[in-house]
């Protein structure tokens, strides 16, 4: 039974290497790789911050 198992291990390995080869090839055209950032949490978190400085500087007025 381990021999069967061994042999059917070694047949797969062997296939695997006899399957083709790999090549590498740089593409002809650049690569693009496009950026979608949302922005919008650091300005409302700037403005917040702003706003808390502002309510603290003029307790008088709110």
């Amino acid at each position: 039974m381990r021999r069967k198992v061994l042999a059917a291990g070694a047949l797969a390995g062997f296939a695997a290497t006899l399957g083709g080869c790999i090549s590498v090839k740089a593409p002809d055209k650049p690569i693009v790789i496009e950026l979608n950032i949302n922005i919008k949490q650091e300005v409302v978190y700037r403005l917040a911050g702003d706003a808390s400085q502002t309510i603290d500087k003029n307790k008088d007025i709110f």
